[in-house]
């Protein structure tokens, strides 16, 4: 996967994409990140890619000239989305949806934002990765690709991990159940009985019982319906890790 990246500041994401995950996955060739700065595009000695905004207001908006330059002279693969506040909200279900392309491009805004015919006649639309404000786009873009890059084939060494984990496509709209390792019992606080049983089929409706509760618990707008009657016997049968819930 190639993702074009257009930021003036290309040393934020230089760094974290050169490790752990992300790194291990462009050493490999199964990625492939490239960084391009509008400010190369400028002509005057300051590489001014900003000015005051039509009709007054505070802040700079960043101006559509370099912008433009730079992307058309790259011809990079689309869609070539922008990072804004004002964008499609980032999620699990658009991770695999840009996964499943052989690339795409991020624009990261500055200041008080981009000029809006950069919106409207170079990028292909707007994302967002969460309500509320950023100083720039370069965080939510490092959110992004991580998120993308650990669904694409052959980086991840368990490919399982990416459908059970928080709303993967093995448990649409779930959080993921609690997770415990070794010791069994530490500072008298104990894995729960039914992981260690070896029972898998009890283990798996364990966990989809852990899973509802916490999902019920901390984010009740993901089942809006509640759970079913089937679902409803699991959160019976098995309790909440700490005791809590019902028996």
């Amino acid at each position: 996967m190639r993702i074009d990246v257009f930021t003036i500041f290309p040393d934020l994401l230089a760094g974290p994409l050169d490790i752990s995950l992300l790194g291990r996955a462009r050493a490999e060739g199964r990625l492939e990140v490239r960084l391009h700065d509008p400010r190369d595009a400028t002509t005057d000695r300051h590489r001014s890619v900003d000015d005051t905004p039509f009709g007054g207001g505070a802040g700079m908006v960043m101006r559509p000239e370099p912008i433009f330059e730079t992307v058309e002279a790259v011809d990079p693969p689309r869609p070539l989305l922008l990072l804004s506040a004002s964008g499609r909200r980032f999620d699990q279900a658009m991770a695999h949806e840009l996964a499943a392309l052989e690339g795409f491009s991020l624009l990261c805004g500055r200041y008080e934002g981009v000029d809006q015919r950069v919106a409207d006649h170079l990028c292909d639309g707007e994302v967002s990765i969460g309500d509320y404000v950023l100083a720039g786009g370069e965080s939510a873009a490092l959110v992004i690709i991580e998120a993308v890059t650990r669904l694409v084939p052959g980086v991840m060494g368990n490919e399982e991990s990416a459908t059970e984990e928080s709303f993967g496509v093995a448990g649409p709209g779930l959080l993921e159940y609690p997770q415990y390792t070794r010791p069994a019992e530490f500072r008298g606080y104990e894995v729960p009985e039914v992981l260690r049983s070896g029972d898998h089929a009890r283990v798996a409706r364990w966990r989809r019982a852990q899973a509802l509760r916490r999902t019920l618990e901390r984010r009740p707008d993901l089942l809006p319906d509640g759970p079913d009657a089937a679902d409803r016997a699991l959160l019976e049968a098995f309790p909440a890790p700490d005791g809590s819930g019902p028996a």
